[in-house]
């Protein structure tokens, strides 16, 4: 550290010299003409480089991690803001890596406490909110500094708007883009240093991926996960106001940013979206008349941050135009013809429009640090007092920070956030994973459960009830519940029901649904946006009306308007005036929930099924099939199936889930016993008399049996299936997981050589009269194919040609189970001071009594078969 200090001291004289001048990466503010700044600008080929910034460059590769980061705390403390602005954009990219993804940074997504705890314990102090890179941020942001960030790395939309001329809705791009500089290529924004670290922040988890061959990085135990949860705790409090800036200067707190004029002339949606912050500072007189005023805009940058760089990947109006057949059946057009070389190119309009819907696929992680930003927007918004939530409360006397908290879900987080659940829902793969868009969508509709009153609820009653002040949020949210829980209901019926997580997916909605009140809540808001009104709303781009230019967005909120209005703006906003809704309560949705109640029935039935056959089937085997000395079936082959290896305990969890989410279903719907029993009948779910499960549907024809379309339908669903069974060579079997596939070759070419070299010996044995004969057909000769069944007619005409003379096999010998066996066996016999050659002996002489009463066995029930 001494000598590291040493050098930078000697660099720090000439250094001073520049600094001054302006550097590409970043650009002042205009308002005071500089002449050194000026001549940098007239004669860029005298601009040198920062001997501050080469020094931290170079013991980035040579010093550990631990230590740059101390000799980071003392640089940071130390040196002015004029010498750091220099080094800020390269501290900023070597942490949280390239926007490109080439450069990895900490890689804090992968960064853990269980394996890296010192590198982990330090990136997240250094990290803090109140911790010393941020004491950078705010350093810099006293001297409002400006930092360049390029369009091109924004997500989708906003770079489409942006690049066409037209200001996106959100204020945080207002008075941000420039032109590119002499030279250079694309637009850009010039950002304060807040904003500039937080674009990177965020990004980070979009453009950083695990390297290849990273094990499985637990969400909540990564550096990235607990850093969010920090910001989101200091910058969105529950309790008080937000925490002034650490002092960073003898002036005091860093200033709030200046609006700027913008340089590019932009044809927006509407009138321009201010910031909360500027509606305050220019109605003030003094600056520190209203301390909180100047503070705000750091909790309004990072919502807006987080919330554009995670949930805005997707167009409203892309998203709108896509619900009308026509678009529907142009983009089915686009994707068959990029799969087939001989249709023409698609129409270029038709390729923007997949791009914008599909070129962007969140990660399981992604999904839940969403959920996580969800969470805390809830207890954000919940901490208003009650005086303070209710609609009398609008008034100017309320602080920026109270009228923040109200505004801040509807303003900047519903149609966003619809929008990306809409494109999880229809995109995600059908499988486990989808576990994490599920969780994220139902904490979203639960603000209840982040209230504080959850916490003094009397009776487990009260506590699971929904409260009349959630109504509004329920009716403003209207098709976050609706049309989302129709897109889970499409999602559920084409899943497998009998695997215990998509069981527990099911019980979760259900279970959620389900709260006393929310279906009554529901069902008033959907009978608001149906009632007739005499005006329509007219279709706008945004939830409410914009600002003016001098106001705040907030002065855009809304006076007490009807509970209808209310419904059909949030309607019409996200889905568009032509929008079809279809009713949660409705016959259509009611029709696929019993449907769906239908499949829960059948799934019960065949996890109880696929239970009992496994129970059977291990009952059934002879003793020495365990020792691998048998074989486990008919087949040659060990019986198994998903439920034996997820286990009993899996089966009990699954029905269970089931029988709760169908009770669930129930209450929501009001779905009487009887209509569930009428329509498992009609499916055709009963079982015989024997109590063993049915084949599919299907008729008898001339060659067999024709499935049915309920059969076809039947085996798809897995409800029902035909017991399959290897009609081929035992010998030629695909080779199994439990076998070692080497050793199972090698033993079929000695088997094969022996039986080569010996079979007319065995043919000879196994005709004999005699108990030797019998001997050797017992071991040489394969089961009669008049022994197996076989379903399809066409087998049995072919059934006479492939009878197969004696022979010996000794692929049992390739098993796990018998090798690890035979170990055990002979590990055994040397606890008891038994020699391999003994051990080995009283093994074959074991089998051989075992073989003798089979035979005998064998042959008496062929004589009472005559």
């Amino acid at each position: 550290m001494t000598t590291f200090r040493r050098r930078v001291a000697e660099w720090r004289l000439p250094s001073l010299k520049w600094a001054t001048l302006r550097v590409p990466q970043w650009s002042p503010k205009t308002a005071a003409p500089d002449p050194a700044r000026q001549a940098a600008m007239a004669f860029p080929h005298l601009q040198q480089p920062s001997f501050l910034l080469a020094s931290l460059k170079t013991d980035s590769i040579n010093k550990p991690f631990a230590q740059r980061c101390q000799d980071l705390v003392k640089v940071i403390e130390d040196f002015p803001a004029k010498e750091l602005h220099t080094v800020f954009p390269w501290l900023v990219e070597s942490i949280f890596g390239s926007l490109d993804g080439v450069l990895p940074g900490w890689n804090l997504r992968c960064l853990q406490g269980r394996v890296s705890p010192v590198e982990h314990s330090v990136a997240v102090e250094f990290l803090d909110p109140g911790g010393p890179m941020m004491k950078l941020v705010y350093k810099l942001q006293a001297e409002d500094y400006k930092f360049d960030f390029p369009v091109s790395y924004l997500p989708g939309p906003v770079k489409a708007s942006i690049q066409e001329r037209v200001l996106p809705d959100s204020p945080l791009y207002h008075n941000k883009v420039q032109l590119p500089p002499t030279g250079g290529l694309g637009l850009y924004l010039a950002l304060n240093p807040f904003e500039y670290y937080m674009f990177f922040f965020a990004l980070s988890l979009i453009t950083q991926k695990p390297p290849p061959g990273a094990l499985h990085v637990r969400t909540s135990d990564c550096a990235y996960f607990i850093l969010v949860d920090r910001y989101l705790a200091w910058f969105l409090p529950t309790e008080g106001s937000v925490l002034p800036p650490l002092p960073s200067s003898p002036g005091g707190p860093s200033p709030s940013p200046a609006p700027r004029t913008p340089a590019v002339p932009f044809a927006s949606y509407g009138l321009h979206h201010t910031s909360l912050l500027k509606r305050h500072i220019s109605h003030q007189t003094s600056v520190n008349a209203d301390p909180a005023s100047h503070e705000i805009w750091r909790t309004e940058t990072l919502l807006q941050v987080f919330v554009e760089m995670w949930l805005h990947h997707y167009s409203l109006e892309m998203y709108q135009k896509m619900q009308s057949p026509h678009a529907k059946l142009e983009v089915l057009h686009y994707r068959l013809s990029i799969r087939s070389a001989l249709h023409s190119p698609a129409h270029p309009g038709l390729q923007a429009l997949h791009a914008h819907q599909e070129s962007f696929m969140p990660t399981e992680e992604h999904v839940l640090v969403v959920r996580l930003l969800l969470k805390h927007l809830h207890a954000f918004a919940n901490s208003l007092r009650p005086e303070q939530a209710s609609p009398s409360a609008h008034s100017h006397a309320a602080s920026p920070l109270e009228e923040f908290k109200r505004a801040a879900v509807p303003r900047f987080v519903q149609q966003k956030l619809y929008l990306f659940l809409q494109h999880c829902f229809g995109h995600w793969p059908l499988d486990a994973s989808f576990r994490a868009v599920l969780e994220m969508w139902l904490s979203y509709l639960q603000p209840w459960r982040y209230a504080p009153e959850r916490q003094a609820a009397g009776s487990d009653c009260q506590a699971r009830s929904v409260s009349e002040r959630w109504a509004p949020f329920v009716q403003e949210n209207l098709l976050l519940y609706t049309k989302l829980f129709l897109g889970f209901l499409s999602r559920a019926l084409r899943t497998d029901l009998v695997s215990p997580k998509n069981a527990l997916m099911v019980f979760r909605v259900a279970k959620v649904f389900a709260q006393p009140n929310l279906a009554e809540m529901i069902q008033w808001g959907e009978q608001l946006f149906l009632e007739p009104e005499l005006g329509i709303p007219q279709r706008q781009h945004r939830l409410f009306t914009a600002p003016s230019f001098t106001g705040s967005f907030l002065s855009s909120w809304p006076p007490a308007v009807t509970d209808a209005s209310k419904v059909k703006s949030h309607v019409y906003s996200l889905e568009g005036q032509d929008c079809k809704y279809t009713p949660m309560f409705g016959p259509e949705v009611r029709a696929l929930v019993l449907r769906l109640a239908q499949l829960i029935t059948q799934a019960k039935q065949t996890a109880k099924s696929l239970s009992d056959q496994c129970g059977e089937s291990a009952a059934g085997r002879p003793f020495l099939s365990w020792l691998g000395f048998y074989p486990a079936d008919a087949n040659g082959s060990y019986a198994g199936n998903d439920l034996d290896e997820m286990g009993q305990d899996s089966v009990r969890k699954t029905d269970e889930y089931l029988e709760k989410a169908l009770e669930y279903l129930c209450q929501v719907f009001r779905l009487s016993e009887a209509q569930l029993a009428q329509l498992t009948l009609a499916l055709g779910t009963t079982q015989d008399e024997n109590g063993k499960k049915q084949l599919p549907d299907c008729v008898v024809g001339e060659d067999g049996l024709i499935l049915t379309p309920l059969g076809r339908y039947q085996i798809i669903s897995g409800l029902r299936r035909f017991d399959i069974e290897y009609q081929g060579d035992w010998e030629l079997q695909p080779i199994r997981s439990y076998e070692i596939a080497s050793l199972v070759r090698a033993l079929f070419q000695l088997s094969s050589a022996i039986n080569r070299r010996f079979a007319g010996q065995m043919a000879a044995l196994c005709s004999r009269a005699d108990f030797l004969g019998s001997f050797c057909r017992y071991h040489l000769l394969e089961p009669g194919l008049s022994g197996r069944r076989l379903l399809s007619p066409v087998g049995r005409g072919h059934a006479a040609n492939r009878s197969r003379g004696p022979r010996l096999s000794l692929r049992f010998l390739g098993s796990y189970r018998t090798l690890l066996s035979l170990l055990l066996a002979f590990s055994v016999a040397s606890l008891f001071c038994v020699g391999p050659l003994l051990c080995a002996l009283l093994l074959v002489l074991g089998y051989v009594l075992y073989a003798v009463a089979m035979t005998l066995l064998t042959e008496r029930g062929k004589l009472h078969q005559l």
